[in-house]
């Protein structure tokens, strides 16, 4: 089952700084041993409920345990500060739901749960 990163970054200035742009030309090459697929890479967002200032980042991971390897990784850990020093970000891991997976399955599962 696939996991994936979502960062809702912000860039202060709205330009890149240097350090940025090394952390840039330096990330993908961390992320390809684990398997990552970049899917979304700073891109503008259409809020249609709610607020969003910035923009989005999804990475595909094969799970959530080499997603978090990945981000331990003496590799990654060596650029984070090119990133988090210079933008502003919110990083998450989500699990995507099983083939079989329904709304209403999950719907009755919770029914099912509270005894009704």
């Amino acid at each position: 089952m696939s996991t994936y990163l979502i960062n809702h970054l912000r860039i202060p200035g709205g330009v890149p700084t240097e350090e940025s742009l090394r952390y840039l030309e330096q990330v993908e090459a961390t992320t390809k041993p684990y398997g990552a697929k970049w899917l979304v890479l700073d891109a503008q967002v259409q809020v249609i409920e709610g607020s969003w200032e910035g923009s989005a980042v999804l990475i595909e991971f094969p799970d959530a345990e080499t997603a978090k390897t990945w981000y331990n990784s003496a590799e990654y850990q060596a650029i984070l500060p090119l990133r988090v020093n210079h933008t502003i970000n919110d990083l998450i891991l989500v699990d995507s739901v099983s083939p079989d997976f329904t709304v209403a399955g999950y719907a009755q599962k919770i029914r099912t749960l509270l005894g009704q």
